[in-house]
């Protein structure tokens, strides 16, 4: 087992590479704290991972706000002792131009996906440094690397997960933790199901979504959570401020 005897922080646990991530941890090991705002499917996350004999602990948490996640990292030191993995995978997004755009829902976005990593960060931190050890991957997108009409406010999140996990590695790189994050491409994801929902054409968006990717089809969040497994684990242990590009060799087929 890749992970044996480690302990496992999971954001956005409930679906999607959050679900994929957490269930593949433990079965390599792990025990898991996953941390989502969605109680009913994390609940069944939690059963199933316990079911095969795995250890989890559910926490329903809005990883936005910093007195919701302090609570749940404390329960999960409480229950287990500490942390040895991080891995951030929630995210959100919604459509939009800049210069149509409530600055309301612009903030909302940068707070999921950008401060609440941040946020975990901050108070799983204190544990790592103290044990001399520890690593945390952020999961970021290819939107962080290169821009897709209509995400101002995803793009500019996901652009700040890769500036802060090289600034991370940097700092901590000597203390023990290292820092890494994934770009993913187009994953099949509630979340990315649900912008084929709005959409006026889903079948064309999705036709669109496998053009832009030479490999021929759209990725399963078990491909990003092979790549967490990797950073999370010693087979990577000189890797650290890597931004680990996953999408079906979208980025690498030039103009979109």
């Amino acid at each position: 087992m890749r992970l044996k005897d480690r302990v496992a922080l999971v954001t956005g646990m409930a679906m999607g590479i959050g679900e994929a991530t957490a269930e593949l941890f433990a079965a390599e090991g792990a025990a898991i704290v996953g941390l989502d705002i969605n109680e009913k499917q994390g609940a069944e996350i939690q059963k199933r991972i316990r079911a095969q004999g795995g250890q989890c602990l559910f926490q329903v948490t809005d990883v936005g706000s910093e007195e919701a996640v302090k609570k749940a990292v404390r329960a999960g030191l409480d229950e287990f002792g500490r942390f040895d993995i991080l891995v951030n995978v929630v995210g959100i997004a919604s459509e939009g131009a800049v210069h149509e755009m409530e600055t309301a829902e612009w903030e909302r976005i940068l707070r999921v996906n950008l401060t609440s990593m941040f946020l975990t960060s901050k108070y799983v931190l204190p544990g790592m440094l103290t044990q001399g050890r520890g690593s945390i991957v952020h999961i970021t997108s290819v939107q962080g690397l290169m821009g897709f009409a209509g995400y101002p406010h995803y793009a500019a999140s996901k652009g700040g997960i890769i500036s802060l996990t090289r600034q991370m590695a940097r700092e901590y790189a000597a203390k023990g933790v290292r820092v890494n994050c994934i770009a993913p491409g187009t994953v099949e994801t509630p979340l990315n199901l649900q912008v084929l929902a709005r959409s006026p054409d889903p079948e064309k968006l999705r036709t669109a979504w496998l053009k832009m990717h030479p490999i021929g089809r759209i990725g399963k969040p078990i491909d990003i959570a092979y790549g967490a497994l990797y950073l999370a684990s010693d087979e990577s242990s000189w890797v650290t401020g890597h931004c680990l590009v996953i999408d079906g060799g979208l980025s690498a087929s030039g103009p979109i």
